[in-house]
């Protein structure tokens, strides 16, 4: 893929001083090294709606079974004006977007625990969901959504990455025209990238793309939804494992008795938290280019995300 990927991001991610207090939150990861293949597009629902820099906090506060968004003292309710700017960017501005950071605990921009202050103003329950990703989830289901903080984590980044990169060639791929055959095709690049997240998904999508009585494009929005799910969960050393001994299978014709038996070894070593992913990946690609095979070569599992972001060092 030539072209940036373009993702959405909360202004203070990227570094923009757009918080109440004039701060930011910046992620280096964004700026300093995502940003080699990303073009972001950052936005503040906050200055959106035409609160000024610096300002007063706001906060979610629970009124029974209603949550508003105002000043700590209720003042300045700004509830009605975040969804409608939440739900006309969510509608008219995520047509391109290959995927979304938003700002952890923010009123406006949380993904998830955002802090819910009781009425009364005694405490609060870390259980609310900010207004503006609120209509970004529900109005783009297939969106990858990432909060900034959890991207510190290095299995989240990857899982989150990975999805993005995929997300990124489903747009791709309709923007070029739908076909039976290029939607198999498709399928068939991902098959092991599949079952290295979720097995249960790589046998549902298999089946999904053999039934002959849905339309193409019923069909093709099936199979994309179960995908982006699918890659939701978060591969592990098991899942990995399991893909690892099927890629093994490819070589049982042309490697020497010792040869497959290293590879069986090092896969085991992995399994058991001893060998990096890596070296998995390294010595697969390695016999790869002694015995081409195009099927395997074409696997997006191989290579899911550029080498030079360094994210599969979490396995």
């Amino acid at each position: 893929m030539d072209k940036k990927l373009k993702i959405g991001i909360s202004a203070c991610v990227i570094g923009q001083q757009v918080r109440f207090d004039k701060g930011h939150k910046k992620l280096y990861f964004c700026s300093d090294e995502l940003s080699q293949f990303a073009e972001f597009k950052p936005v503040c629902p906050e200055v959106g709606i035409g609160l000024p820099v610096p300002r007063a906090a706001i906060r979610q506060i629970s009124q029974g079974d209603v949550i508003k968004v105002s000043r700590a003292d209720g003042s300045g309710d700004v509830t009605d004006a975040l969804i409608h700017f939440g739900r006309n960017y969510a509608l008219n501005q995520c047509g391109d977007l290959a995927g979304f950071i938003v700002c952890a605990k923010s009123p406006s921009c949380g993904m998830e625990r955002v802090k819910v202050y009781h009425q009364n103003g005694k405490g609060s329950e870390s259980n609310g969901v900010g207004l503006f990703t609120q209509q970004l989830m529900a109005l783009n289901p297939l969106l990858p959504i990432e909060e900034n903080g959890r991207l510190n984590d290095p299995v989240i980044r990857e899982n989150f990455i990975t999805r993005v990169f995929t997300f990124q060639h489903w747009l791709d791929f309709k923007s070029a025209g739908l076909t039976k055959h290029r939607l198999l095709t498709f399928h068939s690049h991902y098959k092991y990238l599949i079952m290295s997240h979720h097995i249960e998904s790589y046998k549902t999508l298999g089946k999904l793309l053999a039934r002959s009585d849905l339309e193409l494009e019923e069909q093709a929005n099936q199979y994309i939804f179960g995908l982006m799910n699918a890659l939701k969960h978060h591969a592990s050393r098991k899942t990995h494992t399991t893909t690892l001994q099927h890629l093994q299978g490819y070589f049982k014709k042309n490697l020497s008795s010792e040869k497959r038996q290293e590879l069986a070894k090092e896969i085991l070593s992995f399994r058991d938290g001893l060998t990096p992913l890596l070296v998995l990946l390294a010595l697969i690609n390695h016999h790869l280019r002694d015995y081409p095979n195009p099927y395997l070569s074409a696997q997006t599992y191989l290579n899911p995300h550029p080498k030079e972001l360094r994210l599969r060092y979490g396995y």
